[in-house]
């Protein structure tokens, strides 16, 4: 065998090895399991909102729950119908729980005085932060806003 062809045999055993680690790193999927906590603006100037949300990566199954303060008048996206202003949180699974890479989403469905209010949550995590976008159907109206959630250690 000649150098140059024992050259060529080296550098492409060398490029493929490296397309391996290139593709298993890829395919690591980030774990989103944890909790997250993001505070939002209270309702017609009320106080703010502290919502909590444990999420658990089981295989490919994503689910959780929502833990949010009760609020008079059907909730805001991302806190609980019912109850008086700034009442006891109130839990609520989560649904859909979808994982792609490092995008995330769910769903969290509510039911006041028989009417369901539907929100959808969607969101990047990057370094134990999920940023992303609150989309609520209240009776056919959709709502939206951002949010950015924090794990907590």
């Amino acid at each position: 065998m000649t150098i140059s062809k024992f050259t060529k045999i080296l550098l492409g055993a060398v490029l493929l090895t490296g397309a391996v680690f290139q593709a298993q790193a890829q395919d690591k999927k980030v774990d989103p399991s944890g909790t997250y906590i993001w505070t939002q603006a209270g309702r017609n100037g009320g106080p703010d909102r502290t919502n909590t949300l444990v999420l658990k990566l089981d295989g490919d199954n994503l689910t959780g729950k929502l833990s949010a303060p009760a609020g008079r008048g059907g909730g805001a996206p991302g806190g609980a119908p019912g109850g008086a202003p700034g009442g006891a949180p109130a839990d609520t699974a989560i649904t859909d729980g979808k994982i792609s890479g490092s995008d995330i989403s769910f769903t969290v469905v509510r039911e006041f005085n028989g009417n369901s209010i539907t929100t959808k949550y969607s969101g990047k995590l990057a370094d134990g932060t999920i940023t992303g976008k609150i989309d609520m159907d209240r009776g056919g109206q959709t709502t939206s806003r951002d949010w950015t959630a924090k794990l907590q250690k």
